[in-house]
């Protein structure tokens, strides 16, 4: 009778703590379907959030991008303008030299043949 007695005791023990946790479950399943809900409502919060940084960072980056772009353009085309000027004004001078020494050459060349005094 001994043996009996505490299969009834473990008996009774195992229905008394299913019992107890089957009324808790759905008590923590309402704390968790009531959290569910507020996440369910955050998240979509959050995520707008996040897309909006994400557009934000996306859109100074290309920015960024752009104007550096841009200046390195302006400085190319500035030290290219320059390199033309140089080139320009140097080929003009080197132009001009030839020509008067060209001119002077010819002049030293006929001053004999057009001196009207000659010796």
């Amino acid at each position: 009778m001994a043996l009996t007695l505490t299969r009834d005791r473990i008996a009774s023990a195992l229905l008394t703590t299913a019992l107890c946790m089957g009324m808790a479950a759905p008590v923590a399943l309402a704390q968790s379907a009531g959290q569910d809900m507020k996440d369910a409502g955050h998240e979509p919060k959050d995520a707008t959030k996040d897309v909006g940084h994400g557009v934000a960072k996306g859109t100074k980056k290309a920015y960024h991008k752009t104007a550096n772009g841009t200046e390195k353009a302006y400085d190319k085309t500035k030290e290219g303008t320059e390199k033309g000027y140089h080139k320009t004004v140097h080929g003009t001078k080197r132009a001009v030299h030839g020509t008067a020494r060209a001119t002077e050459h010819g002049a030293n060349k006929v001053e004999d043949k057009t001196d009207p005094n000659p010796h």
